[in-house]
C-alpha cells in the first residue's frame, strides 16, 4: 500500500505531519512496517520530540552553526549558489540527516513513543511544497 503526503513549508523549519501519517493508516488493523522517503535534496525527515517547541528551535539553531549560510566568510569554498545562498548549505544538512524513515506499524497504529512525533525538516528559505512517499507493508 503506497501513498504520498504533501507538506506545504513557509522556510526553515520542523513541519510535524505525524496526523497524516495516523489518519491514512487508521482503520487497518494490521500490522507492518511504515517507510518514508522524502523527495527532494535540500530537506529530511526526523522522528523528534513534539512536546518542547524549544527542543525544535535548538535543532534548528545547531545546524545553522554547523552549516552556516554560503554567504558566510566561513562558507566561501562553496561553488553550488545557483539558487542562492542558502541552497548548498541545506544540501549538506541533508546529507547529515535522514531522508527516509522506518516506522512499526501494529494494529494499525505507529509505535512511535509518547512525545515523538514525524517532522519534515525544510532546510531552504523560500517556500516550498514538499513530498513524502509512504508505504506500508
Amino acid at each position: 500500500m503506497q501513498t504520498e503526503f504533501q507538506v506545504e513549508t513557509t522556510g526553515p523549519g520542523l513541519y510535524e505531519f505525524t496526523d497524516h501519517a495516523a489518519e491514512w493508516l487508521e482503520g487497518r488493523a494490521s500490522d507492518g512496517l511504515l517507510t518514508l522517503f522524502v523527495r527532494h535534496t535540500s530537506c529530511s525527515l526526523l522522528v523528534q520530540e513534539n512536546a518542547d517547541p524549544d527542543v525544535q528551535r535548538d535543532l534548528l539553531a545547531w545546524l545553522d552553526r554547523l552549516v552556516p549560510r554560503a554567504d558566510t566568510p566561513d562558507m566561501r569554498y562553496l561553488r553550488h549558489r545557483s539558487e542562492g545562498p542558502d541552497d548548498m548549505p541545506a544540501h549538506i544538512k541533508a546529507a547529515h540527516l535522514p531522508v527516509s524513515l522506518q516506522v512499526p506499524v501494529s494494529g494499525g497504529r505507529m509505535r512511535l513513543g509518547t512525545w515523538q512525533g514525524l517532522y519534515l525538516v525544510e532546510h531552504r528559505d523560500a517556500p516550498h511544497l514538499r513530498r513524502i512517499a509512504a508505504h506500508f507493508a
